[in-house]
This record gives structure tokens, C-alpha cells and sequence, in this order.
């Protein structure tokens, strides 16, 4: 059996389970959106964006998503260093996902005080 830590085994998964294993945790879908919208951002930046995060989740979560082919990270030889992030086909491709989550998200969850608080950050 696998080691839940290794390498997505992608012959032994369903494909729901392969797709939510791009995307789960809290943080990823955020910043797949944020690169989505901005087209380019560098770590301070998504720092910044991705309220309430550790610089060592944000790297983290960067790093598997990097390993998985949703992102590119272009390092530039430089001082000080210059990371910067984008979107790979592949990530682009998890957009309309992402957007069916959000559209199906703000159909179902709860009314709090009569109201429904829209996020910013739901794709059209």
C-alpha cells in the first residue's frame, strides 16, 4: 500500500480522488485563483493575498502544486532573489472546476442573519 506522503499514485486512484487531491486544503484554491486572475505574482505578493497563511504553509502549498504541474516557478539569478508564479495549462484547466465549486458553494451554505456574504474571489 502506498504511503500517503509519496507521490500521487494516480493507477490507484479514482479520478474525483486524483482531481481533490490537487486541490485540497484550505489555501490551494485561493491561490489557483489569485494566479488565475493576476496572471503573475511573486511569493510577497500571494503572501499578502492568501490572508492568515504561514510562510511555511505558503511554501508548502507552492511546492505541491508545483510538483503537480498546476504552477511554474521562475526563479530570476538576482539580488535580491526574484520568485514569481504562474499558472500552467494544466492549472488553468482546474479554473471551471473551481469555478463549479464556487457556484456550487454559494447555492448551498447557510444564511447567517439573513444574509449570504459574497467572496471576492468567486470566478465568473
Amino acid at each position: 500500500m502506498a504511503d500517503e506522503n509519496t507521490t500521487k499514485n494516480i493507477e490507484t486512484q479514482y479520478p474525483f480522488e486524483y482531481t481533490l487531491s490537487l486541490i485540497n486544503g484550505k489555501w490551494k484554491i485561493r491561490v489557483l485563483y489569485l494566479l488565475y486572475e493576476n496572471g503573475v505574482l511573486r511569493y510577497g505578493e500571494l503572501k499578502k493575498e492568501v490572508m492568515g497563511i504561514t510562510h511555511k504553509m505558503l511554501a508548502k502549498q507552492l511546492k505541491e502544486m508545483e510538483v503537480d504541474e498546476l504552477i511554474v516557478r521562475t526563479e530570476f539569478p538576482q539580488i535580491p532573489p526574484k520568485v514569481e508564479y504562474s499558472l500552467t495549462e494544466k492549472g488553468r484547466s482546474l479554473i471551471p472546476v473551481v469555478n463549479d465549486i464556487c457556484n456550487w458553494g454559494e447555492a448551498h451554505r447557510p444564511v447567517v442573519d439573513g444574509e449570504v456574504i459574497v467572496h471576492r474571489w468567486h470566478l465568473k
